[in-house]
């Protein structure tokens, strides 16, 4: 790995890091970032989701006709958004021309035929829709839908046969008795439909099963059977191929892998190690589409890295598509051509058109209009590092780059460890502007892919189990340490920051093991387990079964791993960043960790915004954070960044005197 410095160019100013002036604003990383996913093709039309955070974070579907105009699909002041599960997707369905959405105000359907204002399609109560399919021969939709009629009871989800004509209802149930439903699809004739169904306390990417059942003419749903998937194996993105030949992902060798359903029987389309689905977080999630009647695209993983490649369904011939782009949680085909909302290390995020055969790129619609230098964007750099108990974690470095400025003679730079959420999620390779905001201005950063994270197939992801807060925390603090030990990092000014899931780990590295990081910043995290076990949402109630144990049985190694109880044992500052909304984890997790950090004498400060949930998403409550954030720091560590007035009081300041953690880890 190279000296920091070595990556100036000649001639740059010598500075101390954290006080270069960097052309990436938070402004730049706010606004000039839309969010694309939830990608449909319609005919020759492309349509797609862009989170807008200039405009308060609304959800609009944009289209793309064939001759190239782009144009809103969705008024004004309609956000398409759906609450199911919490984190949402599939909020939208495309067909011939007509788009059904749940409108995120009301969480009701909503019908938008082209020149006509939208027509709500299920009642006004506490029912939220997402994930549906169109039987047009029926007049209906069928989806996924969460009855929260009842107050003080968990909510009911089932797959609902909502009527697109007639009385406005809010459906009939169809399928019932598992905990969680995804997925339902028909195949090309309208007589079978399969879904995905998982009971507590399984996630979807611990166990969950495919069904399938016959549909009668008058639309009932006759002898459902279970085809596949179970205790210990995740199937993820069924599709019908266009001769009725059922598509699945399953994890059943410990990678998620293409397989199909032939008489009865799972046949393995292209078995490898590498990981061809990822977890079902959002509805709606596509890493794989039929690309005309002959091959699929697929996108795929190894080692942190995406790729896309077509398969020849008759002989299992695999073909790379000539691109650097990575995908995202979306794809989309055609015979010809790949649709991804994608980007690739030093490119922003956009829907592209990829030709399949010279992978040629059109950029359709891309999220950011700022354009910045490539001689300012830190490469990533994939790394496998030692850990505990003999074994190797993953994550991504990017060393400190900007052409104007190099360190001080003899200084090394702070390092930002970041915990990425979930926690079985993953963080990759791909432009981030939010880091280039720190690398830009002379912080190190490494983006670590803790044991847990998704990625890397079923045994690192179970890593996890039973050792939430131990093994993350652990990867975390060895990811530090070796580039520590490779002269890239200041064992002095390690911080580390993570949202939701990413938040607990940052506070309990804080708590646990303070002798390693010398401040941090918590968004939206957990600092109490017990009480998120307890007060959250249906989706994660019974996650932390996995990842800690079960509640209450197991309540001495929640308090025993809730950085609550143990304050005393903090010696680092930390900020606070949290949503007044947030029905994940509720206000109250920060609001009693900024007091515990408070009367421990440390400095502390903590953020909160009216109208923001779990995920920030408008562009002034992001730029507010990451101004404070790096406010905060360079507080802390003495030095003044560049362009960042004093926002805030941090409270403990006064009597603070940075320790030297050299030699004690």
């Amino acid at each position: 790995m190279p000296d920091p410095e070595t990556l100036s160019a000649a001639g740059s100013i010598a500075a101390p890091y954290g006080t270069w002036t960097s052309p990436v604003t938070a402004r730049t990383v706010a606004t000039g970032s839309l969010r694309l996913g939830s990608l449909a093709i319609d005919g020759d039309d492309i349509y797609w989701i862009e989170g807008r955070p200039d405009e308060g974070g609304r959800h609009v579907v944009v289209k793309r006709s064939a001759d190239g105009r782009i144009v809103d699909a969705t008024p004004e002041r309609t956000n398409v958004r759906t609450r199911v599960h919490e984190y949402g997707g599939a909020a939208y369905i495309i067909s011939r021309g007509v788009i059904y959405y749940s409108e995120f105000a009301d969480q009701r359907l909503y019908r938008l035929v082209p020149g006509r204002p939208p027509e709500a399609i299920t009642p006004a109560g506490e029912w939220y829709y997402a994930d549906a399919s169109v039987d047009v021969s029926r007049n209906r939709l069928v989806c996924v839908r969460e009855d929260h009629t009842v107050k003080g009871r968990e909510a009911i989800t089932s797959l609902v046969s909502v009527p697109l004509d007639g009385p406005v209802t809010p459906g009939r149930v169809v399928a019932s008795g598992h905990d969680f439903y995804s997925t339902p699809r028909f195949n090309p004739d309208g007589s079978r439909l399969c879904w995905l169904a998982w009971r507590h306390p399984h996630m979807p990417w611990d166990s969950t099963e495919l069904w399938v059942a016959e549909v009668e003419e008058n639309g009932d749903i006759v002898r459902p059977t279970h085809v596949a998937g179970g205790e210990h194996e995740s199937i993820v993105q069924p599709e019908w191929s266009p001769d009725g030949t059922l598509y699945f992902v399953s994890d059943r060798t410990g990678w998620w892998n293409l397989y199909r359903l032939v008489d009865g029987r799972v046949d393995p389309i292209y078995p490898m190690p590498a990981e061809f689905g990822r977890p079902q977080w959002q509805l709606g999630t596509r890493t794989w589409a039929f690309a005309g009647a002959s091959r699929v695209l697929v996108s795929y993983g190894r080692n942190g890295r995406w790729r896309l490649a077509t398969i020849a369904l008759s002989t299992g011939a695999v073909t790379s598509v000539p691109t650097d782009l990575e995908a995202g949680d979306s794809v989309a085909a055609t015979a010809t051509h790949a649709v991804i909302a994608g980007s690739s290390a030093s490119e922003p995020d956009a829907v592209c058109r990829i030709d399949l055969e010279t992978g040629d790129v059109e950029r359709v619609r891309v999220a950011s209009d700022v354009t910045v230098a490539q001689d300012v964007v830190s490469l990533p750099q994939p790394i496998e590092f030692p850990t505990d108990h003999g074994l190797t974690a993953h994550a991504f470095y990017y060393a400190p780059r900007n052409p104007q400025f190099t360190g001080s003679a003899g200084e090394r730079p702070p390092l930002v460890v970041v915990c990425h959420g979930g926690p079985t999620a993953a963080t990759y390779g791909k432009l981030n502007l939010e880091i280039q905001y720190w690398t830009s201005r002379g912080f190190a950063v490494v983006d670590v892919n803790y044991g847990g994270s998704a990625g890397y197939g079923r045994a690192y992801r179970e890593r996890l189990t039973g050792q939430w807060g131990i093994v993350d925390v652990a990867d975390c603090v060895n990811a530090a340490k070796y580039l520590i030990a490779r002269g890239a990092a200041d064992a002095d000014r390690l911080i580390i920051r993570g949202r939701s899931s990413g938040g607990y780990t940052t506070l309990a590295a804080l708590t646990f093991r303070p002798e390693v990081f010398a401040a941090g910043a918590s968004y939206y995290g957990i600092g109490d387990l017990a009480r998120l076990a307890q007060d959250t949402h249906k989706f994660e109630s019974r996650y932390l079964d996995s990842l800690i144990g079960p509640y209450p049985e197991t309540r001495d190694v929640y308090r025993a791993r809730s950085p609550i109880y143990f304050v005393e044992r903090l010696s680092s500052p930390i900020i606070f960043f949290q949503g007044l909304e947030d029905q994940i984890v509720p206000p109250d997790q920060s609001r009693t960790m900024a007091d515990a950090v408070r009367a421990k004498g440390l400095p502390v400060a903590l953020l909160t915004f009216e109208g923001e949930q779990h995920g920030f998403r408008k562009a002034e409550t992001i730029i507010r954070c990451l101004e404070a954030e790096l406010f905060f720091y360079g507080a802390v560590f003495g030095f003044t960044p560049a362009g960042v007035p004093p926002v805030f009081e941090i409270e403990n300041l006064a009597s603070w005197r940075v320790p030297s953690r050299t030699g004690r880890m």
